[in-house]
């Protein structure tokens, strides 16, 4: 045991290879390399739950930052901290192996997403890839805040995406929501915080924009996309299961379609009858099919993966300010004009709770209206002659 001082550390010769402490007492002493490098550490037992007495050596800091006498104090500081149960060492090295952002993501990937509709793969994936971890990828999941979830949405919101923020929000959640139950932390970072407010919009085609919208579709040069939009229209699906339709879950002759239900937005199966029409369509391209097992192939061999480009084009050619997603709203419309009931809608849309399909209750004003003046003309045509008495 030595007296260390700037003088007696200088003087310490570095080992031919490795290195060598030099002790002053109680586990102090300078670490001195074969480069001749010298930093200051501490031995100790760990008092800590779990590693009691196991012996451990924690760097303080370089001699070439810190002098004696800091590093002296902050060795005292340090077996203090130990004395009351805590170990420097297994800290850090518990932080070193720490899960990171990527680490959950990977695990997310290989156990949940697989289990997803193809669609929502794509979707996540490309969060995960533009959003998630370019900007937490590399931290740990357990140094996490709320500020860090708060940032991000905030950062993705100013660029004028609001809607994917709070997709990217709803992401993180279920992800940390994950990492409660694989003990990589205690809580979720999302847990209260506020997202942005969505506007639910609902635009339904009248007869003029139906009729220009149809018009363009057969002017379209894909005319396979445009087999797809008007399948939309027919029956009210949503892209994905128009793009994932298979001759197999097709009965021509009876007339229905048997949506799978990994191919469904609810994630079960869903049942609906094909209007004559729709069958036109199918059987003329089911004569034009070179085999492919979908629909709609694309040219991987698989089914088409989108419409975008060809969506884009028609609606300019039609002048419409419509999303793909509006052709659904207003199958629902044409629906509910015609005179069936929410019950009905509610089946043929595929929704699972009658919530879902209640935004379309305004559009039965008309309809109901029409109901009521037809039954006040029966029960006016079936009054009695009023006879007017004093």
């Amino acid at each position: 045991m030595v007296k260390l001082t700037p003088a007696f550390i200088a003087k310490i010769a570095p080992p031919a290879k490795g290195s060598k402490v030099t002790y002053e007492g109680r586990g102090f002493g300078v670490r001195t390399g074969a480069t001749g490098q010298q930093s200051y550490i501490l031995n100790y037992r760990s008092k800590a739950k779990g590693s009691e007495g196991v012996e451990r050596r924690v760097t303080i800091g370089d001699c070439a930052d810190w002098s004696v006498g800091q590093a002296r104090e902050r060795a005292k500081q340090m077996r203090r901290e130990i004395d009351a149960g805590k170990d420097p060492q297994g800290e850090l090295a518990a932080a070193r192996e720490a899960h990171s952002v990527a680490d959950l993501v990977e695990r997310y990937r290989r156990e949940h997403l697989g289990a997803l509709r193809p669609s929502t793969r794509r979707e996540y994936e490309r969060q995960i890839a533009a959003e998630i971890l370019p900007v937490l990828g590399n931290a740990k999941v357990a140094s996490i805040d709320s500020d860090d979830i708060d940032k991000l949405h905030r950062q993705i919101t100013a660029r004028g995406a609001p809607y994917i923020a709070n997709r990217v929000f709803a992401l993180l959640s279920r992800l940390f929501a994950l990492s409660i139950r694989w003990k990589m932390r205690p809580d979720n970072p999302c847990r209260g915080l506020a997202r942005n407010k969505e506007h639910r919009r609902e635009r339904f085609l009248n007869a003029r924009e139906l009729d220009a919208l149809l018009r363009a579709i057969e002017a379209s040069e894909d005319r396979q996309a445009g087999a797809v939009f008007r399948l939309l229209l027919l029956t009210g699906c949503r892209r994905g299961e128009a793009l994932s339709m298979r001759w197999q879950d097709l009965d021509l002759e009876a007339g229905t379609w048997s949506k799978p239900r990994e191919s469904t937005k609810q994630n079960r199966a869903h049942h609906i009858p094909l209007s004559g029409e729709a069958l036109d369509l199918l059987i003329e391209l089911r004569a034009e099919s070179t085999g492919s097992p979908f629909v709609f192939p694309g040219k991987s061999g698989g089914a088409r993966a989108d419409v975008n480009k060809a969506w884009c084009h028609v609606r300019k050619a039609a002048g419409l300010d419509l999303r793909l997603h509006d052709l659904r709203h207003s199958y629902a419309s044409f629906c509910i004009n015609s005179g069936l009931g929410l019950p009905v809608v509610q089946a043929l849309l595929g929704h699972s709770t009658p919530s879902m399909t209640s935004r379309y209750s305004h559009l039965f004003d008309a309809t109901l209206r029409e109901a009521t003046g037809r039954v006040g003309a029966i029960v006016g045509a079936a009054k009695p002659r009023l006879k007017v008495v004093s």
